[in-house]
């Protein structure tokens, strides 16, 4: 299983004292989220990191951890699906491959619900509200939240805005897929020529095309996402 992480961004959402250096490289505690995902990225025998911002701040890490490093030098006017299409050429043509999201932290254990579940595979979170409640007010969480719609443990939707019901589960920033739906999502990518196409976007709109079909598989465990200051201050005060 070969790892894909997504580390391109700068972070546009955080107070400016934490845009000088890739999003990644945000500290909790003294400890920057690349470094505290170091026992998850040890797991895989091979890779990738696709860089962008401040690219050369990541360099010491990158040699530390023995990733392979794509350069978008198209961050600037792409999103994460261009990101990920620049690691198709690297990828085995027998691997499955986990693509995760540089700024989230979450317990080394998935590494295992991603290695003995087959077929493409998205981690959700069950306990997301009560986490989403401490970082933002309900309002704010219907109108930050994306819905996800599942049916038999079958991704159906992902992406939209929430309307009236909120959903079970939350997207964590983390899926696993084959090398063989990887190609399938490229050549839909080429097709649709939408460079700036975010994630979530991407992926409901490969799903309603039958490029792509996705298993949930349900994540209990510590899961941090770091957009805003708030969430480095739960983050800090959680995980001390």
């Amino acid at each position: 299983m070969q790892l894909v992480l997504l580390a391109a961004g700068r972070g546009s959402r955080l107070p400016k004292k934490f845009r000088q250096n890739p999003k990644c490289l945000t500290k909790i505690n003294g400890i920057t989220i690349f470094e505290k995902n170091f026992e998850f990225f040890k797991r895989f025998e091979e890779k990738i990191i696709i860089t962008g911002y401040k690219k050369n701040k990541l360099t010491n890490l990158i040699k530390l951890q023995k990733f392979k490093e794509i350069f978008n030098n198209r961050y600037k006017s792409t999103n994460m699906v261009h990101s990920l299409m620049l690691s198709r050429k690297y990828i085995k043509k027998s691997s499955e491959i986990t693509i995760c999201y540089g700024d989230i932290i979450f317990n080394k254990n998935i590494f295992s619900i991603l290695k003995k579940n087959k077929g493409n595979i998205m981690p959700v979170n069950p306990n997301w509200l009560r986490y989403w409640k401490k970082r933002m007010s309900t309002k704010k969480v219907m109108d930050d939240a994306e819905d996800m719609v599942t049916y038999k443990n079958k991704l159906i939707n992902i992406g939209d805005k929430i309307k009236n019901k909120i959903p079970r589960y939350q997207y964590m920033g983390i899926f696993k897929i084959s090398r063989k739906t990887l190609n399938k999502m490229y050549l839909f990518y080429k097709k649709i020529n939408t460079p700036k196409i975010d994630m979530t976007s991407f992926l409901s709109l490969c799903i309603k095309n039958k490029i792509l079909s996705m298993k949930i598989v349900k994540y209990y465990g510590i899961w941090h996402e770091i957009d805003h200051h708030n969430d480095i201050k739960i983050a800090e005060r959680e995980l001390n």
